[in-house]
């Protein structure tokens, strides 16, 4: 099912819109689960391969729009929700709309293993849930929270 999803976000609506990133993240963002089964019967390598030809399809879209804009796709395993997520936009790789902080990889095959080995999918940790009360309990200080990896491919345009 995760590959059919996957191949799916090559054909779903597609908003490159450079001075509205909110329509284009609302329109352009997918999140994608598995089952347990799922994660044991898939290999790196064809979620790798998925990921790659939905790329292709959305560079090839965008070429034919005719977008002469900056145009990143990018990929990358959201622990917290258990999902692997991924993203068109407007932007160059060093410019994603993330909130914390990422290293841009070439490096899918990393991204996609993380997700099919994660054996707590969803995982919330106990400093991020609250007291009965509403109020936020803290032990101590939240660390700092290491970069997280993300996929990037260059959709267009494409210099020759």
């Amino acid at each position: 099912m995760l590959l059919t999803w996957i191949a799916e976000v090559a054909d779903e609506p597609l908003v490159l819109e450079p001075t509205d990133r909110r329509v284009e993240w609302e329109t352009n963002t997918w999140w994608l689960g598995a089952e347990d089964e799922d994660r044991r019967a898939l290999s790196v390598s064809e979620v790798v391969a998925a990921f790659e030809r939905a790329a292709e399809g959305i560079r090839l879209r965008i070429s034919e729009m005719g977008f002469a804009g900056m145009a990143t796709f990018y990929v990358w395993h959201d622990e917290q929700a258990g999902q692997l997520r991924c993203s068109t936009g407007s932007v160059a790789a060093d410019e994603l709309p993330f909130g914390g902080a990422y290293v841009a990889t070439d490096d899918l095959g990393a991204v996609v293993e993380g997700f099919l080995s994660d054996r707590d999918p969803g995982l919330v940790a106990w400093s991020a849930l609250e007291a009965e009360d509403g109020q936020a309990e803290q032990i101590a200080p939240e660390p700092q929270a290491a970069p997280f990896s993300v996929w990037v491919r260059r959709v267009g345009p494409v210099s020759h």
